[in-house]
């Protein structure tokens, strides 16, 4: 609360180190669930710079100082800046400490015996970045504010722009296979042939044919 975005925990059985990713505003809860598992993490990534996705960076790099705090090179400002990160217009002042590095399309990041391919997607954020891992079968991918069930990402913030996030989910997103398991910023989980067929946004409803 009060935003209702989703931190993603991920790990593979039987490991203790593990990825952290959005931590949001209920950092307290993401520290008992680290030590309920016996988990520590070996990156913090954020897809995009909002507060909502970055609140809890702070008490995640107080308890573990060394752990690498990973965002998109282009959002890497709105870490430390409340009002690009837009808490100050919610009367927040929300900041996180700085990026220990920074992402870009088609670096590949490793943490956690993860392997997570970057790529670029601008529209709701400029910088935004979303990770694939295709360790699993179906393939993951954190989304963060991309693309969401049945919905997208707003894009009437100062630096949003539609187009640009349509061109993001045509050009990269709809290229993945279809049983590509979407973990969004909000919501509940979506595959990306089900946003093809039915996002009224971005899908077929609106438009959309595949090449």
């Amino acid at each position: 609360m009060p935003f209702e975005e989703n931190t993603y925990i991920a790990y593979f059985s039987g490991q203790q180190d593990c990825l952290v990713v959005d931590p949001g505003l209920e950092p307290q809860a993401i520290l008992e669930y680290l030590a309920e598992h016996a988990l520590s993490p070996a990156a913090i990534v954020c897809t995009h710079g909002h507060s909502d996705h970055i609140a809890g960076n702070a008490a995640l790099k107080q308890r573990w100082p060394d752990c690498p705090l990973v965002i998109g090179a282009g959002d890497a400002r709105k870490l430390t800046d409340p009002q690009l990160n837009l808490s100050a217009a919610y009367g927040l002042a929300i900041t996180s400490p700085p990026a220990d590095r920074t992402l870009g399309e088609g670096d590949r990041f490793e943490a956690a015996g993860l392997t997570l391919d970057v790529y670029e997607t601008p529209g709701h954020s400029p910088g935004h970045v979303v990770l694939l891992c295709q360790q699993t079968e179906p393939w993951r991918l954190f989304g963060g504010d991309v693309l969401f069930r049945g919905s997208i990402g707003r894009t009437d913030f100062p630096d949003g722009d539609f187009d640009a996030l349509r061109r993001s989910i045509h050009e990269k997103l709809f290229r993945l296979p279809d049983d590509t398991i979407v973990h969004s910023g909000h919501g509940p989980d979506t595959t990306i042939g089900h946003e093809k067929r039915t996002n009224p946004f971005v899908g077929r409803p609106a438009g959309y044919a595949d090449e």
